[in-house]
């Protein structure tokens, strides 16, 4: 990764509802990433937002009595407000509702049409509601999709306009063999290959009886079909900023239950428009809670905000980048966030940054002014080469911060005093300091509440980062 600019984007949310934690995870991990790129100094787009269009919208306005937009802009405003108690730093939301995004996304389908690759035709197969997705009979798991077996499926027969998929079949597999970055963890790469190996099908873009979206420029009749219009979303935002060019290393975080939308149809739509392909496709797996899978049918979800107010924005983010589902299914629970939050961060960060600005107040001493930028710890640098950002936080507490607990241990700076006092407690703010700048990119609050405290010249005791849980 030697470009100086970095696009980061997550998968748009559906305004069927409000997120969950489960979306949060991709969030936090998309904002750890941006945030470490930009502290090493490079140039950075990081994308959110919500994804407007469909029927599952449609629906969903409807039985809320709502208009869909009205119905959007409610939830689209919710959203934000969890991704900002989670101090997800982005540099734009943008919705599909936007008006820049319908010039494009009209402008992308004339380019694909003017290239050959949309024809009419007749769709007859299965569809799923919740996926908003057309299934072919190898995808199904006893009939149903995988993703949702609790669902029936429709059997559906449309009139449609057709992307020409199968005629980008080989190029995609060339395409992921020859960059085996392009689709991460290998087990992601792996079922896409085999999925190609079955054949592609081309693939309905447009609908029929869905009011909700943009007209196709070729049939005013027809709707563009909700997943090739919200894929656009990336290159809108990107375009304008020029964050789309060769100079730029994209990257998309998303979840497993989206890979093939991202990783087979995204990068066939941009060769048909003549547009580059992303660089890397990071697929993470699912976060269930307490061994479930969190959905509104078993009245377990989450929102990021009741557990921010409960244990803080930090611990939140800490929990979900350090145990989360970076490349396979992971499960959580509330007794384990407290366990994590006891040991990891009130008796190990926490009470050491405490205990060594208590030993700064007791000798009276003064200390040099912070100074700017700081640098990255090994054990943060290498993990992050290969995005695994719970190696970081793990190598960052097993380094750093373990050895700066155990050099106060072992020198017991309570019992010098003079010049030997002085050069420990030196040591120790320049340590704390380091881990600060280290934990910015997880722990912004944290880090921020640190760096102020052991800015100089003076250092004293504040607030517990992390108050112990009883």
């Amino acid at each position: 990764m030697t470009k100086k600019k970095y696009l980061i984007t997550t998968a748009i949310d559906y305004t069927n509802d409000v997120i969950h934690l489960g979306h949060a995870y991709q969030k936090v991990l998309a904002d750890a990433l941006a945030r470490f790129f930009r502290l090493s100094g490079h140039k950075v787009y990081f994308v959110t937002g919500t994804d407007e269009h469909g029927g599952n919208v449609e629906k969903a306005a409807k039985k809320n009595n709502r208009t869909p937009k009205s119905w959007c802009d409610e939830i689209s405003k919710k959203d934000r407000e969890e991704l900002d108690i989670l101090k997800i730093g982005y540099d734009r939301f943008i919705r599909t509702t936007d008006a820049d995004h319908e010039e494009t996304s009209l402008w992308f389908y004339q380019k694909v049409l003017e290239n050959g690759d949309i024809y009419q035709g007749e769709y007859s197969g299965f569809y799923c509601d919740a996926c908003e997705a057309y299934k072919t009979v190898s995808e199904l798991k006893d009939g149903r999709c995988e993703f949702h077996p609790n669902l029936e499926l429709k059997r559906v027969i449309e009139k449609n306009y057709f992307f020409r998929w199968s005629r980008y079949a080989d190029f995609l597999k060339e395409y992921i063999k020859e960059n085996p970055r392009f689709i991460i963890p290998e087990t992601r790469r792996r079922e896409m290959l085999s999925f190609l190996g079955s054949g592609l099908e081309d693939i309905p873009v447009t609908r029929q009886n869905i009011e909700w979206g943009f007209k196709a420029p070729n049939d005013p009749r027809q709707t563009i079909y909700v997943w090739f219009d919200a894929l656009i979303n990336y290159y809108t935002a990107a375009k304008k900023t020029g964050f789309w060019d060769e100079n730029t290393f994209i990257i998309h975080v998303l979840g497993k239950d989206n890979t093939r939308w991202h990783t087979l149809l995204w990068p066939a739509m941009l060769k048909s428009a003549g547009l580059r392909l992303p660089d890397t496709t990071l697929n993470h797996g699912f976060l269930t809670l307490e061994g479930k899978k969190i959905s509104k049918t078993l009245g377990n979800i989450i929102r990021p905000s009741e557990l921010v107010t409960k244990y803080g924005t930090d611990a939140v983010r800490y929990y979900l980048l350090r145990f989360g589902p970076l490349f396979d299914d992971a499960d959580i629970s509330v007794k384990r966030l407290e366990e994590v939050y006891n040991s990891d961060l009130a008796n190990n960060l926490g009470n050491l940054t405490s205990r060594t600005a208590k030993l700064c107040e007791n000798s009276a001493a003064e200390f040099a002014l912070a100074k700017k930028p700081g640098k990255f710890h090994p054990a943060v640098i290498a993990p992050l080469k290969n995005f695994r950002v719970d190696m970081a936080l793990a190598g960052l507490f097993e380094t750093k911060i373990k050895e700066t607990n155990e050099y106060i241990d072992r020198e017991r700076p309570w019992t010098k005093s003079g010049d030997e006092l002085n050069k420990i407690l030196n040591r120790l703010v320049e340590n704390i300091r380091e881990i600060a700048f280290n934990l910015e990119p997880f722990l912004p609050d944290s880090a921020a509440k640190i760096r102020e405290q052991f800015k100089g010249p003076k250092i004293k005791p504040d607030k517990p980062l992390f108050p112990r849980i009883s």
